[in-house]
């Protein structure tokens, strides 16, 4: 299990507005679980929301009215046979605060009261869900995170992918429908939150340039758009480029980095086609040395390994695993070493 501490890392790179001095305090404090620090990292971001004021939104409103309000919902109207007692089913925009991303927030905010969380921290979760008076809660399984984000909302783009984060990351449906907080990120939130750390930390340490960037298929011959339609989509986690080099990183978050197969450790196969095929198929310029490196993080009590197949054309893959059981100053190190090693540079100690 990861330590906490290195979580609160981690999520501070992934989530650079966590950064600023409102959050630093986190540092300093001990935490049980994930839950408990993700209450207080979603108390500070929502207390800093509430200093500039809760943002309003136009939300839909549809009511059977005496009088004409905004449009009328014709097929609602005649389907109710509302005309006959001489009313109108009427729909309009209300400036309201009851939008969709403060009723995320308050679901949030009502899940993580009921976790297994600090009694202080419940007691700030409570107090922040009643300044949210007049926002309805929403069903954590349907959210729809298809958000749209512009100046006006801006503030709130962190604060949705952190409540997303919890939601999928710490829910669990019991078999009777009812909901559980657990106390640890599940394998599937960890898996997008490792990958979106490794890519906002070489983002902000790594000299050079870093992305995620798009791959297109290389072919002799370009197919029908027909069979081009059934490709699937080639995008990294990461690239580096620096100079002459570009390294490919795929992000593992597993349970197991190697499979058994008669009785002998191996790598997996579909990792190593797909990283594989990043690096035949990314387009460089001239002269140029593209590597790939799938980057496990180790499982706890597994053994460390780093594996290195060059391949024709000066190209070469690379297999390790980044211990993520130890202090978070050891981490950078590995995540140096990386960089130090293909590109010669010289990271932040």
């Amino acid at each position: 299990m990861i330590p906490v501490r290195n979580v609160w890392h981690m999520l501070a790179y992934a989530f650079g507005n966590l950064n600023p001095r409102g959050f630093r305090s986190i540092e300093t404090e001990r935490f049980e679980n994930v839950a408990d620090l993700s209450a207080e990292i979603l108390a500070k971001g929502v207390a800093q929301l509430l200093k500039r004021g809760i943002g309003k939104d136009y939300v839909p409103q549809e009511d059977e009215l005496a009088a004409m309000r905004g449009r009328i919902v014709f097929s609602e109207t005649l389907r109710g046979g509302t005309l006959t007692k001489k009313r109108l089913v009427c729909g309009w925009d209300e400036f309201s605060v009851n939008s969709y991303m403060n009723r995320i927030i308050r679901t949030t905010l009502n899940l993580l009261v009921h976790a297994d969380i600090a009694p202080a921290r419940k007691r700030t979760l409570r107090r922040l869900a009643a300044s949210f008076a007049g926002v309805e809660p929403l069903e954590p399984a349907h959210i729809n995170w298809r958000l749209n984000f512009n100046r006006n909302n801006y503030l709130y783009r962190t604060l949705m992918s952190f409540c997303r984060l919890v939601i999928e990351g710490l829910l669990m449906t019991q078999r009777d429908g009812s909901v559980r907080v657990m106390d640890f990120l599940d394998d599937q939130a960890m898996h997008r939150l490792y990958e979106k750390f490794l890519l906002e930390y070489f983002r902000q340490e790594f000299p050079g340039k870093t992305s995620a960037s798009w791959i297109r298929w290389q072919f002799d011959e370009l197919p029908d758009e027909e069979s081009l339609a059934f490709l699937p989509v080639m995008r990294t986690d990461i690239t580096l480029s620096m100079g002459d080099r570009v390294l490919i990183i795929d992000a593992k978050y597993y349970e197991h980095a190697t499979v058994e197969r008669w009785g002998q450790e191996r790598h997996r196969q579909d990792h190593l086609e797909q990283i594989y095929g990043y690096v035949n198929n990314y387009v460089a310029v001239e002269g140029t040395t593209v590597s790939g490196l799938l980057l496990y993080a180790k499982p706890e009590g597994a053994v460390d390994f780093t594996h290195t197949y060059p391949l024709k054309g000066g190209k070469l893959v690379e297999l390790r695993t980044l211990d993520l059981n130890c202090e978070f100053s050891e981490i950078r190190r590995q995540l140096n070493a990386i960089a130090e090693e293909h590109f010669g540079c010289v990271m932040r100690p």
